[in-house]
């Protein structure tokens, strides 16, 4: 099927046949037709708290050595990381479920260092399994032909394509036999190597050759009266045979739906074998994926553009159901350059899911290789990013229970703003927290746009009055532009090196009065890993209310509308404030107040 977008506006569908269901979501405004869409289709999981972490990974990491030094220089720099990766470098003779007895012989130990320290490790998992084993040998293989589980060719034989491997044979995810397979796999390896989530890629599924390596049958299937403009001009270009046989049907049926169908199995496997929250992250994706999965934007390119289009490709995702998405930071293909790689992790860091990824033939993308003002631009980034994961935390849990957006498109959040339609270069986190990133090379100041109202800095509080307009506002590289619109609370965390560590930390607010003295938030918290938290009630939830007579709250920065006298009360014992660089903002420290009870902060104006 082929939908193309016409100027009038109109969409026209072309398709070569089969049964179209059309769903018509009214809404009437944005958030409301993502809700109705997210209802047919399924709210999106509730990720683990240490995936909103930062990640590091590259297809180059050729040792176990390698890859524990670069988490160790990550660590020495004072770089927050949670979750250390490695590409298929891992694999004996690059099959999955396996790992290089030589090169990666103590992954086991490396991983089990990683989590006294903290870390979460993940591995990359392909679909396709190696065929050219000797018998006996691979065991994914040899119990798959037993239990029957590969996709076949159009005459009942395994059909064999070619992947990193070599030959290889496809899982067939819609036969409840290869999905109790496939979760043996990962029990079986994680028993091994206890890895915390899977990378899922490949999953399209990807294939070297065209169809399989004895080809195609010429028929209607493989060779339809027409053909969507793909890549290679024929469906089998570069994945298997549309008259392959699958359980529910023809490849040509099912085609769409294989990683959405491998993500459930692996979902669902990693849930029954750590008995956690699952971590997923995908390729291939398909509506309803965010159940089950995050997913990442794919294999882009080092340069600026890319840059750009991160940003619309993430709120797109956002807005399909998908709240854990993120491209690869600082680009995969060719080679960064010290400015661009700055820019991407401030933008990175405002991504739901943020990895730093790059291809073996390039230049290291790790924070650290760069110079000392580039790395604190970027350590400055990071620590921003986990002094906010709670708010960001809270934000996946309404995805998760009322289909709300995360990283949100201002359109969504000012359906009346005709400005907002057309803007893909800022975005929101939530309704508060406007991010607007450097986008372009040798910028060092920015046109950000403020829709109506009050914003202030989430650095200083300095307030913005805006009717919707532009504003042009200093954007030096160490620099990426925060606004918290008024009426706001933002749970906040000191940061630390790892997700485990800031979860010790004291919280604090950023409170940002509106025009009425008022601002409101929330923050729901549990342990951060366990299933079914919200569902079974093992969890807190904590309303934040800031108003004229009594607030409700622990407050850090509150941004008000008077000068404040020097003196304020705590239930009601004195303790004394400070006041900051512009002087309607107040900063209270040191309150060490439980946020299981209630309390209440008052001040003198």
């Amino acid at each position: 099927i082929e939908v193309m977008l016409q100027p009038t506006p109109a969409l026209t569908w072309v398709s070569t046949g089969g049964i179209l269901d059309l769903y018509i979501f009214l809404g009437p405004d944005a958030q409301s037709v993502i809700r109705q869409y997210l209802q047919v289709i399924g709210y999106p999981m509730m990720p683990p708290y240490w995936s909103l972490g930062f990640h590091l990974c590259r297809w180059g990491y050729t040792t176990t050595n390698t890859t524990w030094n670069v988490a160790q220089r990550m660590h020495n720099a004072n770089f927050p990381m949670d979750v250390q990766w490695n590409d298929l470098d891992y694999a004996d003779k690059r099959r999955v479920f396996t790992f290089d007895p030589w090169r990666f012989g103590d992954l086991p130990e490396m991983v089990e260092e990683f989590h006294k320290r903290g870390m979460k490790y993940i591995l990359i998992l392909d679909p396709g399994i190696s065929t050219t084993s000797p018998p006996g040998t691979y065991r994914p293989f040899d119990d798959g032909l037993k239990r029957d589980v590969f996709i076949k060719n159009a005459t009942g034989q395994i059909l064999i394509g070619k992947v990193w491997p070599g030959p290889t044979a496809f899982p067939d995810f819609t036969n409840s036999e290869t999905r109790q397979w496939w979760e043996d796999c990962i029990r079986d390896f994680h028993s091994r190597v206890p890895v915390d989530g899977l990378w899922i890629d490949m999953n399209e599924p990807a294939n070297f050759v065209q169809g399989s390596l004895e080809g195609c049958p010429d028929s209607d299937i493989e060779n339809p009266p027409y053909t969507p403009r793909v890549v290679g001009g024929q469906l089998n270009s570069g994945t298997l045979c549309m008259s392959a046989q699958q359980k529910l049907s023809t490849h040509y049926n099912l085609h769409n739906i294989y990683g959405l169908t491998e993500a459930y199995a692996t979902h669902s496997a990693l849930m029954k074998v750590r008995g956690k929250r699952p971590f997923v992250l995908s390729r291939s994706s398909y509506p309803g994926i965010g159940r089950f999965s995050g997913v990442w934007t794919g294999d882009v390119r080092s340069d600026w553009e890319q840059l750009r289009y991160s940003i619309p490709a993430v709120l797109q995702f956002s807005m399909f159901g998908v709240p854990l998405v993120g491209a690869d930071i600082c680009g995969f293909g060719g080679n960064t350059t010290e400015e661009l790689c700055v820019r991407w992790m401030q933008l990175g860091a405002f991504y739901p899911f943020m990895r730093n990824h790059n291809d073996k033939p390039n230049l290291a993308l790790q924070p650290y290789v760069f110079g000392q003002k580039a790395q604190a631009a970027m350590r400055s980034a990071l620590n921003i990013r986990y002094s906010l994961l709670p708010f960001l935390y809270t934000l996946f849990h309404h995805a998760h229970t009322s289909a709300e957006t995360v990283a949100r498109p201002l359109f969504v959040e000012f359906p009346t703003d005709p400005s907002c339609q057309i803007i893909d270069r800022q975005f929101l986190w939530g309704s508060s927290l406007l991010i607007s990133p450097v986008l372009e090379q040798g910028a060092e100041e920015l046109a950000v746009y403020l829709p109506p109202g009050t914003w202030y800095s989430l650095y200083n509080g300095q307030p913005f009055h805006s009717k919707g307009q532009y504003l042009l506002l200093p954007a030096p590289l160490d620099t990426i532009n925060v606004h918290v619109r008024e009426g706001h609370i933002l749970p906040q965390q000191e940061p630390a090196l790892t997700t485990t560590a800031s979860r010790s930390n004291p919280f604090f607010l950023t409170v940002a009065l509106s025009a009425g003295g008022w601002a409101w938030g929330h923050l729901f918290w549990d342990d951060g890993d366990s299933l079914d938290t919200y569902e079974m009630g093992n969890y807190c939830y904590v309303t934040f209310i800031a108003g004229q007579v009594e607030k409700t709250q622990v407050v850090c920065i509150c941004i008000l509308k008077k000068p404040v006298y020097k003196i304020m009360y705590l239930n009601p014992v004195v303790i004394y404030l400070s006041l900051c660089l512009f002087p309607q903002v107040l900063t209270v420290t040191s309150l060490a107040l439980p946020m299981s009870q209630v309390f209440t902060v008052q001040w003198v104006l």
